[in-house]
Order: structure tokens, then C-alpha cells, then sequence
């Protein structure tokens, strides 16, 4: 991966293809179902803003992909639906090994483009 990826395209562009596929899901879901969020890189990683608030990350590692949904409440009510998943504090791990959870993943977009307009 370049030193400091730039865009999002940059990013996906320099992981190995098994991380690449599921990232490129991953994104295709955030973007779909936040039309209107700022794509941008933050922190090293692809991350979506609105209302100039930051609502979620992704990232690759070496075994797994993870989302950064920023919101300790989101994990607590998904906590079951979460549960065959990697959780600690604000993070989410998938395997590669398995389908990307599209519907999963649209759900917390959604879910955090919403507590954004509570704010």
C-alpha cells in the first residue's frame, strides 16, 4: 500500500486481491446506502462523512477487514446481530473467509447517517 493513500481508489488499489474484493463490497454498500456522505481518507483508511461529521471507517489487516461505525451505542443495539462477529470497542471484524454482510453492513450505514441527524 503507497505510504499515505490519498483517495479511496489509492487505497483499494494496493491491497491483495482477497482484501481488495471484499473492500470494494464493502464500499459499494456504504456508498449505496449513503449516497450523499463524503468519501475521503482518514486516519490511513477510507472513511464517509455528512453534515461535516465523520460516520463510519473500513480498513484492511492481514486476516480480517474492519469497520469503524464510531459509535459505542450502534455496537450495543447490534450486539446480538454482532455476535458471530469480532467486537471490541468501536470496531468490527470480518473474516475474509466469509460473505461480505451486505446487509449488515447497509444497516449500520444507515443506522449512523441517522444518529448524525440527532446530533
Amino acid at each position: 500500500m503507497p505510504a499515505k493513500p490519498t483517495t479511496v481508489d489509492e487505497y483499494l488499489a494496493a491491497l491483495e486481491p482477497v482484501a481488495q474484493r471484499a473492500l470494494k463490497r464493502v464500499r459499494a454498500c456504504i456508498r449505496k446506502a449513503l449516497p450523499d456522505a463524503e468519501e475521503r481518507i482518514a486516519y490511513g483508511m477510507p472513511a464517509y462523512r455528512l453534515g461535516g461529521r465523520a460516520l463510519l471507517y473500513f480498513g484492511a489487516w492481514k486476516q480480517h477487514y474492519a469497520l469503524y461505525p464510531g459509535s459505542g451505542t450502534l455496537v450495543e443495539e447490534l450486539a446480538e446481530e454482532l455476535q458471530p462477529y469480532t467486537v471490541s470497542k468501536g470496531t468490527i471484524q470480518f473474516s475474509y473467509d466469509a460473505p461480505v454482510p451486505v446487509d449488515l453492513i447497509t444497516r449500520i450505514a444507515k443506522r449512523r447517517a441517522e444518529e448524525n441527524l440527532t446530533r
